[in-house]
């Protein structure tokens, strides 16, 4: 079991920047690959990035890339999204998910097994 808790969501005028972090609980945070989706209201929740379990690939959707980046420290079980030029398309709750390595469709709800309960991002015009 993996339980996660996201922080630094937040109210930010659009250009700026926020930077998320999830806490992962238990000893097999390594063995996981993270990513983050959000959720807008009246939307699906979508995939927004991923990154293995060593940090050595990351993955992102097309409207975040060159925006935000993805990182993880293992020794602190913790995964991060940085989120730079903040766009008001971009306000939605974030969900940290953790899911096994080396699956084809990481950009999709199902290849992860849990997930965190989501932190508020709102950008302002």
């Amino acid at each position: 079991q993996v339980q996660l808790v996201e922080s630094g969501g937040g109210l930010v005028q659009a250009g700026g920047s926020l930077r998320l972090a999830c806490a992962a609980s238990g000893r097999t945070f390594s063995s996981y690959a993270m990513g983050w989706f959000h959720q807008a209201p009246g939307k699906e929740r979508e995939f927004v990035a991923r990154i293995s379990r060593n940090g050595g690939s990351t993955y992102y959707a097309d409207s975040v890339k060159g925006r935000f980046t993805i990182s993880r420290d293992n020794a602190k079980n913790t995964v991060y999204l940085q989120m730079n030029s903040l766009k008001p398309e971009d306000t939605a709750v974030y969900y940290c998910a953790a899911g096994p390595a080396g699956d084809s469709y990481y950009y999709t709800r199902r290849s992860y097994h849990y997930w965190g309960q989501g932190t508020q991002v709102t950008v302002s015009s």
